[in-house]
């Protein structure tokens, strides 16, 4: 199962599994976005290629703007993941 919400901060929360079946609720988040924002991963299990690409996409469509994504708390498994894909290069990451 995948959550996703806002913390009393502001700062957007993702825990569980981000694959492909629980794509379309992260999109139906991220895709109303219009300033940057920061998403905590500290709770998050697993990131599919299809959760990478409403990340990739968010983050393309922040840029035009000068906005962009931040992530937080970041396990080793996903940062080994943004790792690989060359995303920590597009991405502001902190780890755990």
């Amino acid at each position: 199962m995948f959550e996703i919400d806002y913390a009393e901060n502001g700062e957007i929360v993702c825990s569980g599994r981000l694959d492909a079946a629980q794509s379309a609720k992260a999109e139906a988040l991220l895709g109303r976005l219009d300033t940057s924002q920061t998403l905590d991963f500290e709770r998050l299990e697993y990131i599919s290629s299809a959760g990478l690409a409403i990340l990739l996409k968010t983050q393309k469509r922040l840029s035009e703007s000068g906005a962009a994504l931040r992530i937080i708390n970041v396990n080793k498994h996903i940062y080994d993941i943004f790792r690989y894909s060359g995303f920590n290069a597009i991405f502001e990451i902190e780890t755990l």
